[in-house]
């Protein structure tokens, strides 16, 4: 699975940000620095309208979304590289995630010292990460009062800015309340789930889908340029050992069709090697010697 480690100075809404991704109570928030010692994590369903569309045209109800584990790392303070707090063990940690995630403070707490200085803290925490030989795909997430958010400028260019008390207030709401209170906003997408789409883009994601036996519709991150070879054993690593073929359909031309069955009747279901490239929206099914 793949992983995004949640990183940033003390106090910067860190295990704030990872409650509301898991919509759920999990990490200890206090406002003061090393709340978090080992990380926390989880596992963070990736939102794809397409999954429902599927299930609903072939009449299969359970899905299975694809899912991204996100882990949130406790802070890191300047002289991390050199043992700092505990800068040794928290660089430990973001070693073994795929990409990071840098929160920065950009609202105000007079329990906070110093006023926030976006580009400051940036600096300090890519320059702890490159000593420390760090090299990650990263994003970066400006966490602002929630009257800041109609300000257009995120302060940090390509910058997701969110508010994640807020995001946090949303998490506990049912998914019908959730929805009504972001239109009363008028905002489409949760800024939550922005940056669930941005970690697919920066990690050059796919997402390919599965009909198993026509009981469950399940979603696949998948690296861009995958082989059917590769993707078949992330699904199972028998698939792979005893591939023979991949019988393949674009999610839109089975969504017309409205079932598997029809589909290959009417020849719209391709034939695919083992070197093959899962393209984005592909609905596959997998055919291989046990």
């Amino acid at each position: 699975m793949l992983k995004v480690g949640i990183v940033g100075l003390p106090n910067a809404g860190k295990s704030t940000l990872f409650n509301a991704l898991l919509q759920r109570q999990i990490a200890d928030v206090a406002e003061y620095p090393f709340t978090t010692i080992e990380p926390n994590v989880g596992v963070v369903q990736v939102p794809d309208a397409r999954l429902q569309q599927i299930s609903k045209a072939t009449g299969i109800e359970k899905v299975v979304p694809a899912a991204i584990e996100f882990i949130d790392i406790a802070g890191l303070v300047k002289g991390a590289h050199a043992g700092e707090g505990l800068g040794n063990q928290f660089l430990g940690h973001i070693r073994e995630v795929d990409a990071v995630l840098h929160l920065v403070r950009g609202f105000h707490n007079p329990n906070v010292k110093g006023e926030p200085n976006l580009q400051e803290d940036i600096k300090i925490i890519a320059e702890e990460l490159q000593h420390a030989g760090i090299e990650k795909p990263s994003i970066y997430v400006t966490n602002v009062d929630e009257k800041d958010l109609s300000i257009s400028d995120a302060g940090i260019a390509e910058a997701v800015k969110i508010s994640a008390k807020l995001e946090a207030e949303l998490s506990e709401l049912e998914p019908t309340e959730r929805k009504d209170y972001l239109e009363e906003l008028g905002i489409e997408q949760t800024s939550l789930e922005r940056i669930i789409k941005r970690c697919y883009e920066l990690l050059d994601l796919v997402t390919f889908f599965t009909i198993a036996g026509g009981k469950q519709v399940q979603a696949w991150p998948v690296k861009k340029g995958t082989s059917a070879l590769d993707a078949a054993g992330i699904v199972h690593t028998d698939m792979q050992k005893g591939f023979i073929k991949a019988e393949v359909i674009p999610w839109n031309k089975l969504l017309e069709s409205g079932n598997w069955k029809l589909a290959a009747e009417k020849g719209m279901i391709r034939l695919e090697g083992r070197d093959y490239k899962i393209a984005d929206g592909d609905v596959v099914e997998f055919k291989f010697q046990p």
